[in-house]
């Protein structure tokens, strides 16, 4: 996760709010990188901002919303179980057969 433009929005100072961001990009160990300045821009109507490579997120998508004064985007997660299934390595083990026996017989 990365909170885009603190520093122009004055919601956070120096690390602080970089520690806050990367803290929930990774739950299992907080990782503390330095801050960027950033330069925002108009992409037609909207605003935007090149996110430097050391920012980089995963995948093509990601979800941002707006928590106070902060921006935060991050990684969108799998569209459906079968993305979540293509990303998985095959299983190299030999899974024993079945038994399918036939169904009994249905009285009438």
């Amino acid at each position: 996760m990365v909170a885009a433009g603190w520093a122009s929005l004055g919601a956070v100072d120096g690390l602080t709010g970089l520690a806050y961001a990367m803290a929930y990009a990774n739950k299992e160990k907080t990782i503390v990188s330095p801050e960027r300045h950033v330069k925002l821009f108009k992409n037609g109507r909207n605003q935007a901002v090149r996110i430097p490579r050391e920012f980089e997120l995963p995948g093509e998508d990601a979800i941002m919303r707006k928590e106070g004064n902060r921006l935060i985007i991050e990684p969108a997660g799998p569209k459906s179980l079968l993305a979540v299934l293509a990303t998985l390595a095959p299983l190299a083990e030999e899974f024993p057969p079945i038994p399918d026996p036939a169904p009994d017989p249905v009285e009438q």
